[in-house]
């Protein structure tokens, strides 16, 4: 999710002093995990480097992003978001605020061990590259009827 949390302001802050931030979120970019200011997320810092699937917390200028790591690098991570096509490379230690730590649907906790969301996270991250063409050629298709729509 990219954009502002609930409460965004000073979220470095919370994390430091309650060692634990809660809120919801904003934006589309984690769909279907995550819904528009409709899930709570749990955050909780991170203690060293973290893995290819965790869903880190992070800063990119002024907006705060919640999106998974696909790939680890030495000295970096890329990231991508679930409902996202382009990956973000780049991302640094020094960026990262905390990590996914649990999530609410509904009130209702979601654990980030049980089968169920290590399924998911398994299938969803295989399907990224069918998901990628797919969301492109759609982008193309909805170009061309726009562009046909104002040449008719």
């Amino acid at each position: 999710m990219t954009g502002q949390f609930e409460g965004a302001l000073g979220i470095e802050d919370v994390l430091a002093r309650e060692g634990v931030y809660v809120g919801a979120t904003a934006g589309v970019s984690m769909w279907p995990l995550l819904r528009h200011r409709r899930d709570t997320v749990v955050v909780e810092p991170c203690a060293g480097r973290l893995r290819v699937h965790d869903v880190p917390l992070y800063r990119r200028g002024d907006a705060y992003v919640l999106h998974r790591i696909v790939e680890v690098r030495p000295d970096s991570y890329v990231i991508c978001g679930d409902n996202c096509v382009e990956k973000e490379r780049g991302v640094t230690d020094e960026q990262i605020l905390g990590v996914l730590a649990g999530l609410y649907r509904d009130d209702r906790p979601v654990s980030l061990d049980s089968r169920a969301y290590r399924a998911y996270v398994r299938a969803w991250c295989a399907l990224y590259p069918v998901r990628r063409i797919w969301k492109r050629a759609r982008a193309k298709a909805a170009r061309a009827l726009r562009s046909a729509k104002r040449r008719a």
